[in-house]
């Protein structure tokens, strides 16, 4: 029975990894892993009809600056992960 239960996890973490890859993409997120944190980001839409995919656009006139797209503009979402504590304090690093 464990074994059966083993085998099945081990053959599901790919599949749900594969499908969660996929939703990102399709919802155009980006996701970031780094050792303090795991942020989710957006990513222009390329279906979007205003920029066609690339985010935002340059405005003309006297003042010229970027403007951002309606569908780049979501928030990141953070997930904060607690610092690893050091086995080894009192150890000097060399």
């Amino acid at each position: 029975m464990r074994a059966r239960t083993a085998l099945l996890l081990a053959s599901a973490v790919p599949t749900v990894l594969t499908a969660a890859c996929a939703a990102l993409e399709a919802g155009c997120w980006e996701l970031a892993v780094s050792r303090n944190e795991i942020r989710l980001s957006p990513k222009p839409r390329p279906s979007c009809s205003d920029c066609k995919g690339e985010g935002g656009w340059w405005s003309e006139g006297p003042y010229p600056g970027g403007e951002i797209c309606w569908c780049w503009d979501r928030p990141t979402h953070r997930l904060r992960l607690l610092p690893v504590r050091d086995p080894w304090p009192d150890e000097p690093p060399f």
